[in-house]
């Protein structure tokens, strides 16, 4: 037993030991509360900044809407539409919270916590009678253990409209958009990725102008979770992109694209092109190629169907290169188109090779050399200009370098230079082989001959327009070069590319009441690397109407295999296009001042019944007479009304003659004698 006398109190210096230890550990955790307050306050202020911004605020991405892609008559070629894309959580969709018919909570009395049930089956009921997706599917997508379920891609606002409205725990939608197409120039225009971003074409070469800039909408949420819009942060909204419009014109855009098709299913062929051009602007009024895929349906875009063949490949043009040697000639050689040629029988022996015609072809014009298209001919005339000459010429014409046009992936085509030709480069050159060149090199040198000598810079883009209506970009007709004179030009059109029309290789290119220059191509195309069994390309371009040109056209039709010969297969496809486009353009008549059916007839005879004049203004009954070639004179206030003339109504008289009116400012009604 202690003895509470033994006891000693503890010694003044043990206790400051004790106190020391606790004012230590005080200090310690004082310390450690300030470390971690500057920490947080001072050394990672933004970590936990942003940290407690996640907590009560939430960044909400209002995306841009693409801009539209228009034709030149502002009809839509490419525009983006809102669509509806339906998510879910499907824990929360299985754990949905449980409330009582007064929209209280429903309490678990063993627990304390809210009852919840599986809203699974119910939801995908419902996604599936709105929707018309399988039940199983959309239920499946709920069934998930993780992850976010897809209930719908893509619905359009009016089909998803009673499902926003629906409050539905676990279950959110986000507004998306859906690029849709008229689904003409689908290698031209090209296409758009999932996130709505361009993939291909015009949509990715004018990707940065078209997708705008997207906004940001701040949010932050209350003591009980409502979120609102953030008063003290700036809103930035959304700029819309920019509208681009095209040169194409949607119809004849149309036209052309069908008469490719017919063309290559008719003919077997692999593939066709087409392009069709206003030689005094440059303008593209379509560009159209065959196979082809669905701007709509993404799956049907492969990299091969999205290749624009009319600028990307190249290809040995054959005789549409002739033009080359007959401007060359022309120039510097002097060459007349009646001045007679030996054509050797139709077999030219060089260089222990031979240059044959398909046919045996004696002296003949130069004319008629370039109307039956004879190789023998136009591989003399090329050596007879000399190879400086005849490379300036095909260099001149835009041959072996890029148009300027500024389309994704235009192939340069190939002309070599001088030190890199042999003996047999400028013979063979002079009726198309041994030189690659696109389609639209092609027709951008028969467009220069149609007018008159000047080479165009080709061009695809009208303008670019801001949602604000600001003119951001606009091309104009540029004129690149002087190629020919204005009488070399129209001395080769009319003398012989007219008469290859009306006379030669392609008399099937003829349009009714309209005269048309160009022509044909027959050139084979190595298969494997050699000649031994080669393949084909047929070509016509040309240009109407010749007396004052305005339109030009090209057609490549490649590897047909039911026939090969341009005037066969090239040549009526040509026909097709123009015939089509001139019935179905207003424009295209205005232009080319082409006559009404009725006109026609009406031209066809001599003599026109009088009209009834009485009662019409003065100027409207001078516009009649004029339209039945018939002159007025009139006495009286020109902007008053007719009130007699001289020939009676429905008298027979001879075109010209002059129908006397009188004219009353006061409207005279017929009857009244």
């Amino acid at each position: 037993m202690n003895d509470p006398q033994n006891i000693r109190p503890p010694d003044d210096k043990e206790f400051g030991r004790r106190l020391g230890i606790v004012v230590f550990g005080f200090s310690m955790f004082i310390a450690a509360i300030i470390g971690m307050l500057l920490n947080i306050q001072v050394v990672n202020v933004k970590k936990y900044k942003q940290k407690a911004i996640k907590q009560y605020e939430r960044v909400v991405t209002e995306v841009a809407q693409r801009g539209v892609i228009l034709d030149r008559n502002s009809r839509m070629l490419a525009e983006s539409i809102e669509s509806i894309s339906f998510y879910a959580d499907p824990v929360k969709v299985r754990n949905t919270p449980l409330f009582d018919d007064k929209e209280r909570p429903v309490i678990d009395k063993n627990t304390g916590k809210q009852k919840s049930y599986d809203n699974s089956v119910a939801v995908a009921a419902l996604f599936s009678s709105q929707l018309g997706v399988n039940r199983q599917e959309c239920l499946k997508e709920l069934r998930r253990t993780k992850g976010m379920a897809v209930l719908g891609r893509k619905i359009s606002v009016a089909k998803a409209l009673p499902l926003m409205q629906e409050k539905i725990h676990g279950v959110w939608f986000d507004k998306e958009q859906q690029r849709y197409y008229l689904n003409v120039a689908a290698q031209l225009i090209g296409s758009t990725d999932s996130k709505n971003e361009g993939s291909s074409g015009l949509e990715l070469q004018l990707n940065k102008e078209l997708k705008g800039r997207d906004g940001t909408r701040i949010f932050q949420r209350n003591a009980t979770g409502a979120r609102y819009p953030a008063p003290d942060v700036q809103q930035q909204d959304a700029v819309e992109g920019n509208s681009v419009q095209l040169t194409l014109d949607g119809d004849i855009q149309s036209i052309v694209e069908d008469e490719l098709s017919l063309a290559v299913e008719k003919f077997q062929a692999e593939a066709a092109s087409s392009i069709v051009m206003d030689v005094r602007t440059g303008e593209i009024l379509a560009m159209a190629n065959n196979p082809s895929f669905d701007l709509n349906r993404r799956e049907t875009w492969t990299p091969e169907l999205a290749r624009n063949r009319a600028v990307t490949d190249s290809y040995e043009p054959g005789s549409t290169f002739k033009l080359i040697m007959a401007a060359a000639a022309t120039d510097i050689l002097k060459r007349k188109a009646e001045d007679l040629i030996f054509a050797n029988n139709g077999v030219l022996p060089l260089y222990n090779l031979k240059i044959k015609d398909h046919e045996a072809y004696g002296t003949i014009t130069f004319r008629q050399a370039i109307m039956y298209s004879s190789n023998v001919v136009a591989a003399k005339t090329a050596m007879a200009v000399g190879r400086e000459n005849f490379n300036a010429y095909a260099r001149n014409f835009g041959f072996g370098k890029r148009t300027g046009i500024g389309l994704i992936g235009e192939s340069p085509g190939r002309v070599r230079s001088l030190a890199n030709w042999d003996r047999t480069t400028l013979p063979w050159m002079g009726y198309g082989y041994q030189v690659m060149a696109t389609p639209l090199q092609t027709l951008l040198s028969y467009a220069t001959i149609a007018n008159d000598g000047e080479l165009m810079r080709p061009y695809i883009i009208k303008k670019i327009v801001a949602a604000d209506g600001r003119i951001v970009r606009e091309n104009s007709p540029e004129i690149i070069r002087r190629v020919v004179s204005v009488a070399t030009a129209r001395y080769l059109g009319k003398e012989y590319f007219k008469a290859v029309v009306d006379s030669g290789t392609a008399k099937n290119a003829a349009l009714p009441g309209i005269s048309v220059a160009g022509k044909t191509g027959t050139a084979q195309r190595a298969a494997g690397g050699s000649y031994a069994n080669p393949v084909y390309v047929s070509s016509f371009v040309g240009y109407f109407p010749v007396e004052a040109p305005r339109y030009a056209i090209i057609v490549n039709v490649e590897r047909p295999r039911t026939a090969y010969y341009a005037a066969t297969v090239a040549v009526p496809v040509f026909a097709g296009i123009a015939k089509r486009m001139i019935a179905c353009s207003e424009e295209m008549q205005k232009n080319l001042a082409v006559p009404s059916p009725e006109q026609a007839a009406l031209d066809a005879v001599a003599t026109v019944v009088v009209p009834e004049l009485k009662g019409l203004k003065g100027r409207d009954a001078q516009r009649l007479l004029k339209w039945l070639k018939l002159e007025m004179d009139y006495s009286g206030n020109f902007d008053g009304f007719v009130v007699a003339q001289n020939v009676t109504p429905g008298s027979m008289v001879q075109k010209e003659r002059t129908i006397k009116v009188k004219l009353a400012s006061r409207k005279i009604n017929k009857t009244t004698s």
